[in-house]
């Protein structure tokens, strides 16, 4: 399984913060937003990464994450010059893609909590996979549909009245055909390729399946100034009452085996002296079982 991070879009609804840098490179909290969607990638046991932006924020987010070598993965970038739809991303990355299954996730959307990404990847074996997550104005979102035995009845992007509470949150799971299907969409009203039409394309084939996220997941969509408050103030109250950090990449990849312990130990050590380092040092004292050596 392969993954991308979309981190493209114009960001006119964080302007002006994004006039001097991109959506996914604004803090939230204490890391770079686009820190949240890669870890939830890496711990979910991904490990080849291509990350789709604008041509002038590409340069920006090589200088933060690089190849990917100090968290034991690779991530190759690929320009986005117009966003022209969620799905326009399979056919910029079709290269990337190759013959491979991919995960897809938005750059703005932060998750925490649960292990239903994990598991998800493990069992994938072909189709789609997507989530549903019960909100209060599902009007903003994908909507999906439940008849009363829990099946799939529709698929509709941002409706007027919706038919029902279930949003579509920004992880997608789709095996190699989502390359073909998104070369054959057709733009919608508003001149996008929706991620909702291959997942109608999906649906129609019988091959879709829905994960309703347990209430144990938070789903945080952090593409405004209000909603990128509320998810810094999140993960702020999270860290402070457990005494662990959220969206560390650095971890996730010890914990999956991506790096050795002496490998993290060393990427922590080219680290200056900050709140960051301090917490992955800690890490480091509290992981005496991990093995030495190289990592699996």
């Amino acid at each position: 399984m392969k993954g991308i991070i979309l981190a493209g879009g114009a960001g006119s609804r964080l302007y002006p913060l994004t006039q001097v840098a991109s959506k996914q490179l604004q803090p939230v909290y204490d890391k770079p937003m686009v820190y949240y969607p890669l870890t939830v990638l890496i711990a979910s046991g991904i490990r080849e990464f291509c990350l789709i932006s604008t041509p002038q924020d590409i340069p920006r987010f090589q200088q933060l994450l690089g190849d990917g070598k100090r968290w034991g993965i690779s991530i190759e970038y690929r320009e986005q010059a117009r966003p022209e739809g969620i799905a326009q991303a399979f056919l910029i990355a079709e290269s990337f893609i190759g013959s491979d299954p991919v995960t897809l996730i938005l750059g703005d959307n932060l998750f925490f909590g649960g292990d239903a990404f994990p598991r998800a990847v493990a069992d994938f074996k072909s189709g789609a996979t997507i989530f549903a997550y019960h909100v209060n104005d599902p009007e903003r979102y994908g909507v999906v549909e439940f008849d009363a035995e829990g099946h799939v009845m529709s698929l509709e992007e941002k409706p007027k009245v919706p038919r029902g509470n279930y949003a579509v949150p920004g992880v997608y799971l789709y095996d190699n055909d989502v390359v073909a299907i998104a070369r054959e969409l057709k733009p919608s009203d508003r001149g996008e390729l929706e991620i909702t039409d291959v997942n109608k394309e999906y649906l129609r084939r019988g091959t879709l399946r829905v994960q309703r996220l347990s209430r144990g997941t938070a789903w945080l969509d952090a593409g405004t100034s209000s909603s990128l408050h509320e998810a810094s103030a999140y993960v702020q109250t999270i860290e402070k009452r457990q005494g662990v950090k959220l969206g560390c990449p650095e971890e996730a990849a010890l914990h999956r085996k991506f790096l050795s312990r002496d490998q993290f130990e060393s990427v922590v050590s080219a680290m200056p002296e900050c709140e960051y380092s301090s917490y992955l040092r800690s890490v480091i004292e509290q992981s005496h079982w991990l093995p030495q050596g190289r990592p699996e």
